[in-house]
């Protein structure tokens, strides 16, 4: 399997360092907001790799943490007139209740901050003797990033350019501007712990070189995150882990790219965002989750709710197509035998080229282009009548049905029973455009009493109200039913 190495700047091999055990570490959340669908896309993205290297057959374990003090906690608190702990809890209840919607395993383990404060001194202090820190007299510690040869070389950055774009702020005693913080002393009316420097806490950096190195050890095989935490915090957290350890942080450093709106990083600094609770408030949570693996985790991400839409159709031909191949099956009772060579290559070449997709830095875009390949040829039979009723079409339906559910095992998606997910469709749509139910039977009722009065000039013009309300109207063998355009 290939995998990008933002360390390396380029695709390598990837295998775990112990036999058949891969330890993957992922920054978390900031616990101080609801979550919005940058942070959806970074969840989705490392569910999907983790599902994938268990299909590999590898044992993984897997650790994502929380941060549940800082100072946005702080503010957020002082805000809404709690403590830090009772917002942290807050908003990781919040985040728990997000992510279950969306299909995102749980990790293995999933540590706050503030559960590892004494591992944090330690290192504090080791680094301190090693002489890449120090304290000041108001009792902040700072990493000296000027003694750390190759300082930037995570995040490409060079050190003289850092130096010209920074300042001490009034108030740090630090030695160099470049020089960042490993302890914070405590502010008047801040939540503090102990220290040999005194009362304070950990920068956050410090937070994931302690949890990462207590629950998995290092060097750890894969540690990930958004791009935007490259520099500072992944660049900084590399450097202080391996200036204590003299030895490898993480072998495979994985980044994803931005949610953008309007071709800009969605943020909460820029006030740009969308919350997942906005989102699921108008979609079904798969289509979220399908729409964020559209394009390859390392490329930008366009979202607007006109993209959402799209998906949505996209989604729904894929369950639409599930539910005919059921339908086809119990019809026909599907046998196993053999499928005719032409038809074996080509689903065959499907399947191929799904894992090669996957093995390749996992691609789910180029993922889910064959899995419409495998939809559009399931439709190719459907469509021939003749062809339904023979043997070859029955085995090929299964066999289908079957490579949807275990890619989307892997993917996290068409795992719902199809008309079920369809109905829940329908009815999402009629919350997402206010449409009034009981109008739209008594209009359906009128035209079916039109039809039967052969009436049809009234029956079409009722279709036609029914469009303008964005209702489409069928007659099918088992009655009239509709759905939303």
């Amino acid at each position: 399997m290939l995998l990008y190495n933002s360390l390396r700047g380029k695709k390598e091999e990837f295998f775990p360092l112990g036999k058949d055990h891969v330890r993957l570490y992922v920054c978390g959340i900031t616990a101080y907001d609801y979550c919005h669908v940058g942070h959806a896309r970074s969840a989705v993205v490392f569910d999907v790799l983790v599902r994938y290297l268990c299909f590999k057959g590898w044992k993984v374990t897997f650790v994502r943490n929380f941060t549940d003090i800082d100072d946005k906690i702080i503010k957020r608190a002082a805000a809404e007139g709690l403590s830090a702990a009772e917002v942290a809890e807050k908003y990781i209840a919040a985040f728990y209740e997000d992510m279950d919607l969306l299909g995102i395993l749980r990790a293995d383990h999933e540590p706050r901050a503030t559960e590892h404060i004494p591992g944090m001194i330690r290192l504090s202090q080791r680094l301190i003797e090693k002489g890449y820190a120090y304290a000041t007299a108001q009792g902040d510690v700072y990493f000296r990033v000027r003694t750390f040869e190759g300082y930037g070389r995570l995040s490409g950055r060079n050190i003289e350019e850092l130096r010209s774009g920074t300042r001490v702020e009034p108030g740090e005693q630090k030695e160099d501007p470049l020089d960042f913080a490993l302890w914070k002393a405590a502010k008047p009316g801040e939540p503090f712990w102990p220290s040999p420097w005194g009362e304070g806490r950990p920068g956050w950096h410090l937070e994931c070189s302690v949890m990462s190195e207590e629950l998995l050890g290092l060097p750890l095989d894969i540690h990930g995150g958004g791009q935007d935490l490259a520099f500072p915090h992944h660049e900084n957290e590399m450097t202080q882990s391996m200036a204590a350890t003299g030895g490898e942080f993480a072998r495979f450093w994985v980044h994803n790219g931005f949610v953008q709106v309007n071709a800009e990083k969605m943020s909460k600094s820029l006030g740009n965002f969308t919350t997942i609770r906005d989102i699921l408030a108008n979609f079904l949570p798969e289509v979220l989750r399908f729409f964020l693996l559209t394009k390859h985790y390392r490329s930008p991400l366009d979202f607007s709710f006109d993209s959402m839409e799209e998906t949505e159709k996209a989604l729904q031909r894929i369950y639409q197509t599930m539910a005919l191949l059921r339908e086809h099956g119990a019809r026909t009772k599907w046998s196993n035998s053999a499928l005719p060579p032409e038809l074996e290559e080509e689903l065959s070449g499907l399947e191929n080229d799904w894992t090669r997709a996957m093995e390749d830095d996992l691609n789910t875009a180029g993922a889910l282009g064959h899995v419409f390949g495998a939809v559009r040829l399931a439709n190719r039979m459907l469509e021939n009548k003749g062809w339904q009723k023979s043997t070859p079409s029955r085995d090929l339906g299964a066999r289908i049905l079957a490579d949807l559910h275990y890619w989307g095992q892997a993917l996290g998606l068409f795992q719902a029973e199809p008309q079920a997910w369809l109905t829940g469709l329908k009815d999402s749509r009629v919350r997402r455009k206010g449409l009034d139910v009981v109008r739209v039977e008594e209009l359906l009722a009128v035209r079916q009493q039109a039809r039967q009065a052969k009436d049809f000039e009234q029956a079409d013009a009722v279709r036609q109200s029914l469009l303008d309300m964005g209702i489409e109207a069928r007659d099918t063998p088992a009655g009239q039913v509709w759905d939303v355009a």
